[in-house]
């Protein structure tokens, strides 16, 4: 189960994992939340007290939290939700953000993904998730990568 210290921040750069990685790291924690179809990870990964929003593909802006986790509920609670994969994730931080774009494959279809966290309280969490169509092939990303690991 995720300890809410991997997802830490080190400003100090003494910590567990550089900033990149740390940013890298909460990003397939959301991945492995969404394979897993586990709401509790899910829950921690959504910041708290800021403005949140998240656009699923084909559906309207939703823009509280309450609205967010309501989605996340129904899309992990359904059995024929499909499997998502990430790949090819890159990080950009500046400060207390960061995101990070990659590519979700679901089946042969490829979406293009962009992840918007904030250093809140010590640790990465989303406030913004967008995914949408892309024409890329599934072959043409690299292979989904094991979390980066801590040091």
């Amino acid at each position: 189960m995720l300890d809410r210290s991997d997802m830490t921040t080190d400003r100090e750069g003494g910590g567990r994992m550089s900033q990149e990685a740390a940013v890298l790291f909460a990003n397939e924690v959301f991945y492995e939340a969404f394979k897993a179809r586990n709401l509790a990870t899910m829950e921690l990964l959504w910041a708290e007290g800021l403005p949140v929003a998240c656009i699923h593909p084909g559906w309207r802006a939703l823009t509280t939290r309450g609205e967010v986790m309501e989605s996340w509920a129904s899309i992990l609670g359904n059995p024929a939700a499909p499997e998502v994969s990430c790949r090819n994730a890159r990080a950009f931080r500046s400060d207390s953000s960061a995101f990070v774009i990659c590519y979700e494959v679901i089946g042969r279809s490829v979406l293009v993904a962009t992840n918007i966290f904030i250093d809140q309280g010590g640790a990465w969490r989303l406030i913004h998730h967008q995914a949408g169509a892309c024409n890329l092939d599934p072959e043409a990303l690299e292979a989904p990568q094991d979390p980066t690991p801590v040091h």
